[in-house]
């Protein structure tokens, strides 16, 4: 059996390993298709993560420096790269009792032609209704994190919004605001195919950081007022100084996006200092919420699953490309890592073995 594995920074192989024997809580899993995260896990495959030296102690909400480097999602040469996975059930242990063989799920889990996986009280072991996509599916991380985003902005019917960085989060964060009500979203990225897939789904309009001015750009499209809100997901520095032009007085941006520290691009001698614009950082799974005790991530996730579910999301075109599990491996350092103008969020596809 194979599964993709970083086995060293920067570069991704197949190896073989042992599918184990079921056990009596656990369900196995022929794994149909996979994909990865473009974020937080790339900066790891980058060997980059801000986590390896600190780490984040809940009791002092502060970073702290770590004894000895840490391998978060395990040590190069065993860490089985992936995100989520969609896959039938072949067999179950005998305490199972919520899954039978047949069903489709969709889990946590790296890139891998089977898995064994829990399945007694496993919240994230999810039943797939029939007619599901699982570009829909695998897509259920990222859109935690963009309703969350959404959320926080304060969006309400009839704002004008602007989204900006059009990877799966940003994606799936235009196609709420839509959802929510907003009278207009404009997207913001500069890989082409990115922005004609957010206007295939329902953007208003698509501007290339690299050809305009995005700031003014969004001032002209609403009257020289502004955006009311930013939805900020790419974590560059230069992205945010545009989202300050663009935002209306006194508006809010959303600032979602994992950042690294800024290097320059930042004058908040400008549009920062006088239109009062808000910036809300917005991290879903961070506890409590901002809206505690109504909302928590849980309530993120069951409204994510149900939207997915339904289809009122809609990630065929953000799932692109989708490669075969024997290109898996320069695939995922191709479209993930080297070469992200062409792709969105990489798909796997196991069907074929």
């Amino acid at each position: 059996m194979k599964q993709l594995v970083a086995v060293a920074p920067r570069k991704a192989a197949l190896v073989d390993i042992d599918g184990g024997t079921t056990g009596p809580q656990q369900a196995r899993v022929k794994v149909t298709h996979a994909s990865p995260k473009h974020g937080s896990e790339l900066a790891a495959f980058r060997n980059e993560s801000p986590h390896r030296n600190e780490y984040y102690d809940e009791a002092w909400r502060a970073f702290l420096p770590r004894e000895k480097p840490d391998d978060r999602e395990g040590p190069f040469g065993a860490w089985n790269l992936g995100n989520q996975w969609v896959g039938i059930v072949t067999e179950v242990g005998a305490e199972v009792t919520d899954y039978a063989v047949g069903d489709r799920v969709c889990g946590y889990g790296g890139i891998r032609e089977e898995h064994l996986v829990r399945a007694v009280d496993n919240y994230y072991l999810k039943k797939m209704p029939s007619g599901m996509s699982w570009k829909n599916a695998v897509c259920f991380d990222p859109a935690q994190f963009a309703l969350g985003g959404v959320r926080d902005s304060g969006l309400r019917l009839g704002d004008a919004v602007a989204v900006i960085g059009l990877g799966a989060i940003g994606q799936l964060a235009a196609q709420m605001a839509k959802l929510a009500g907003a009278s207009y979203v404009a997207v913001v990225d500069p890989i082409e195919l990115r922005r004609e897939a957010a206007l295939r789904h329902g953007a208003d309009a698509a501007f290339d950081p690299n050809a305009s001015d995005v700031g003014l750009e969004l001032k002209k499209a609403t009257g020289k007022r502004g955006v009311d809100v930013v939805i900020e997901t790419s974590a560059n520095e230069f992205a945010l100084q545009q989202a300050l032009r663009g935002v209306a007085y006194g508006g809010t941006i959303a600032y979602v996006g994992w950042a690294r520290p800024f290097r320059g691009g930042m004058d908040w001698g400008k549009e920062a200092h006088f239109n009062n614009a808000k910036i809300v950082f917005s991290r879903a799974c961070s506890e409590p919420n901002p809206d505690h005790p109504r909302w928590s991530w849980r309530r993120i996730e069951d409204e994510c699953w149900a939207l997915l579910s339904a289809s009122k999301l809609q990630c065929e075109d953000i799932v692109y490309p989708v490669v075969p599990l024997e290109e898996a491996a320069s695939g995922y350092e191709t479209y993930v890592d080297r070469r992200p103008e062409l792709s969105i969020k990489l798909g796997v596809d196991l069907t074929g073995l």
